[in-house]
């Protein structure tokens, strides 16, 4: 078997495969988890968060918001950089810079302290994602084996979640929510240590100018994006009677963006070295993909972020037990990632994201009837095994699609554009849902004889859970239907052609 080239900051792809390229999975996938377990745990943490540093309801969002704004608005930025400056040394700067930013978040003394680390993850998330997607598939050509590694992706994306929910329930219940951020440290340098001498570094050749303009453009559009959207969320859970939609700053935010975006994409149409490269959304399949994605991200808001709070509002959970709870998600999509690995190369990737999304759809449609009384293992159980299966179907099928074929320049940005699409899906899906959860709370209340001076009683939450949860059935049956529609791709056209990887 052929060694791969070597330099001085270790070994470099060549035309061959790379024979320790399955060892190189095991180390990238390591930080992926890292970065998905990161919104969930922060999320478990979030009430110790506000209270021991006197953080007040209005400005908690920003825990959440100043990361998804960074992450969200950075991520082509750092899928080009990743290509162009080199996909190792990007994914090397950027597990550094997250472990340096989750140190700051657990030493923080103040709000000011806190949303300045939160802002730096998402910034070094936005070059670590793109980077850790990019390698993946510059070191897998072969179809079969590239589905084997988009498992292991699809089940770390969709199972990483509930398992943040845990491990953070864990570590804010038994430590303190400080080790929610320390926790990022020993896993980022042992990831760092063995990318060194492990990983090889690939990045596109020929010219490599950067797009400047589409960079300011497009950065300035989803970042406008993310926070209008947010604010509408905000908006809705600060005054449940008044129109969240209706919340003027929060749609100037929404429509700049948008006429950022537009602005973005005549540029790109027109530059000799576009950052993104239309060439990548305009392909049918690709683009069913992502349009996909964007659906699936949407509505798996639903799934996490209200179940959380009815397990732990209306149950009464701890937050160890709410985290255990979620844990059957994770199994389906174990199992399903699996499953859909071998199925990928033998049928194709349209049959399993439409089932994907039907049983996903169906798992949240099934925990939409949940009462404040029903037994876990009434709905909550079948309905998050169902939700698993789909994930599983949906993460991994999705990922090859979308990433198969790429030109070897463009791995880094068709990576980026999978991770933005789905967060800005989940930026609207958190708008969205909380926006319908909260109207459905506040109709409620009026009959329910539990609701007094203190909140919505027990059936009124119950009754906008279950809502959002309805509704998020509703986007992931709608990422089903785009892929039935749209996808055409079948297993004769997922193989690549020859090495996708050249010396840097």
């Amino acid at each position: 078997m052929t060694e791969p080239a070597r330099s001085p900051s270790g070994p470099v792809l060549t035309d061959e495969p790379y024979p320790r390229r399955w060892l190189a999975l095991a180390v990238i996938a390591v930080t992926v988890l890292m970065i998905v377990l990161d919104a969930t745990i922060v999320n478990i943490a979030l009430p110790a968060v506000a209270a021991d540093l006197q953080i007040t309801p209005a400005t908690q969002q920003w825990i959440v918001t100043a990361y998804t704004l960074t992450f969200g608005g950075f991520l082509l930025l750092g899928g080009r950089i990743a290509d162009f400056w080199g996909r190792k040394r990007t994914y090397l700067v950027g597990a550094v810079g997250f472990a340096l930013a989750s140190a700051l978040g657990g030493v923080a003394t103040n709000e000011a302290m806190l949303f300045a680390a939160r802002a730096l993850q998402g910034t070094f998330g936005a070059l670590l994602g793109p980077a850790s997607l990019a390698l993946i598939t510059v070191l897998f050509t072969d179809p079969a084996e590239r589905a084997k590694a988009f498992g292991v992706y699809g089940a770390i994306a969709g199972g990483g979640s509930a398992v943040g929910l845990l491990l953070g329930g864990v570590l804010t219940e038994y430590a303190s929510w400080e080790w929610c951020f320390w926790v990022n440290v020993p896993v980022a340098v042992v990831a760092v240590v063995a990318a060194l001498r492990i990983v090889p570094e690939s990045k596109a050749t020929g010219e490599t100018t950067y797009d400047v303009p589409g960079a300011v453009l497009v950065t300035l559009g989803l970042a406008s994006l993310v926070y209008g959207f947010t604010q509408v969320a905000e908006q809705a859970q600060s005054d449940p009677t008044g129109n969240a939609w209706g919340d003027p700053a929060a749609l100037a935010f929404i429509v700049v963006g948008l006429v950022l975006v537009a602005a973005f994409t005549v540029v790109e149409l027109k530059v000799r070295n576009p950052l993104l490269p239309m060439r990548l959304v305009l392909d049918r399949n690709r683009g069913g993909a992502y349009l996909t994605s964007t659906f699936v991200g949407a509505g798996l808001i639903g799934a996490f972020f209200f179940l959380s709070l009815y397990f732990q509002l209306v149950k009464g959970y701890t937050p160890i037990t709410a985290g255990l709870a979620s844990l059957p998600t994770t199994l389906g999509v174990l199992v399903a990632a699996g499953s859909a690995s071998a199925l990928v190369p033998k049928i194709g990737p349209k049959p399993l994201m439409v089932a994907g999304g039907l049983f996903a759809a169906a798992g949240l449609f099934l925990m939409s009837f949940l009462t404040p009384d029903t037994a876990f293992v009434t709905l909550v159980l079948p309905g998050e095994l169902l939700l698993g299966l789909g994930l599983g179907l949906t993460f991994v099928p999705l990922s090859n699609l979308a990433l198969v074929g790429i030109d070897p320049r463009d791995a880094g940005a068709a990576s980026a554009v999978l991770q933005a699409v789905q967060q800005i899906g989940a930026s609207i899906g958190t708008a969205l849902l909380s926006t319908i959860s909260v109207t459905a709370i506040t109709a409620a209340a009026s009959d329910d004889p539990t609701t007094g001076p203190a909140g919505p009683g027990l059936q009124a939450m119950t009754e906008g859970y279950t809502t959002a949860l309805f509704w998020g059935s509703v986007l992931l049956l709608l990422g089903a239907l785009t892929s039935l529609v749209m996808i055409k791709a079948t297993k004769e056209d997922l193989p690549a052609e020859g090495a996708v990887a050249h010396a840097g």
